[in-house]
Order: structure tokens, then C-alpha cells, then sequence
């Protein structure tokens, strides 16, 4: 039974990996099917850090290129923030940073996607589970294809 249990303990992890794993590149299809080359959207960056004060983010992009970046009040960022934040700047970069930590470089992720276009709409990524302070929320919100 000794043998056992550690073998069932990484099935278990394992399928829940998979899970995870099967239900992003579900959504990633989801998205690239729906074809929106042209988009705007608000995101919520949630974590310890100093620039909430531009929170929430809206961003247009066209054809996987940021066409602007702009605070809540519509004020364009400041390049000294502006870097921080375009590593979330696009609906695929964002895929590609939940991609990243269900593969390793987090602990623990959760996702919730958009049920009409498959990106995600509420991501939570803790990097390090007994660590404080290193986690990350990404919330997209007010998504809207543009012609």
C-alpha cells in the first residue's frame, strides 16, 4: 500500500494537470476560431504592486499589435509602467502567460474563460503556494470586437 499511494498521488496530479491543460487549448481554439484580429478590452491587474492606480487597463489591439494602452481615466501610461504591463497586453499574450504557469512556472492556476470567445476572462496565478505576495490576478472585462 506504501508503494501505491505515491503512484496514485501523481495520477491524480497529473489528470489534474490535464485538466487544465485540455480545457486552455479548448478555449485557445475557441479563440483563434472566432477570428477577432480587431479588439478592445478592459483589464484588471491585481496584485501587490504600485501602479493600481491605473487599474483597470484598456487596450486596443489590431491584428496582434497594441494600438493603445490607456489608464481608467484614459490617460496613456507612462512608459516607466508601460512595460510592466505588456506582458498581459494582448488576448493571446494573456493565453500565453496562462500557458506558462499550468506548465510549470506556477504553483497553483485558475481560469475562467469567456464562454463566446474562449479567452480568459478571470486568471488567478499564485507563482509560489506558501509565498506572500507573488500572486497574480488578471480580470478582462468590457471585451469588444472592433470591424
Amino acid at each position: 500500500m506504501k508503494k501505491i499511494l505515491p503512484i496514485l498521488l501523481a495520477l491524480i496530479l497529473t489528470a489534474c494537470s490535464m485538466g487544465s491543460q485540455t480545457e486552455l487549448s479548448r478555449n485557445q481554439q475557441k479563440w483563434r476560431d472566432a477570428g477577432a484580429s480587431h479588439y478592445r478590452f478592459s483589464l484588471f491587474i491585481g496584485c501587490f504592486c504600485p501602479f493600481s492606480q491605473d487599474m483597470p487597463l484598456i487596450i486596443e489591439v489590431e491584428n496582434d499589435q497594441v494600438v493603445s494602452l490607456e489608464s481608467q481615466i484614459g490617460t496613456t501610461i507612462d512608459p516607466m509602467n508601460r512595460e510592466k504591463y505588456e506582458r498581459y497586453a494582448t488576448i493571446d499574450l494573456i493565453f500565453a502567460e496562462v500557458e506558462r504557469s499550468v506548465n510549470g512556472e506556477a504553483d497553483e492556476v485558475t481560469a475562467a474563460y469567456d464562454s463566446k470567445y474562449g479567452f480568459p476572462a478571470q486568471v488567478t496565478i499564485d507563482y509560489i503556494k506558501n509565498a506572500v505576495d507573488d500572486e497574480v490576478t488578471l480580470s478582462i472585462s468590457a471585451f469588444e470586437a472592433l470591424p
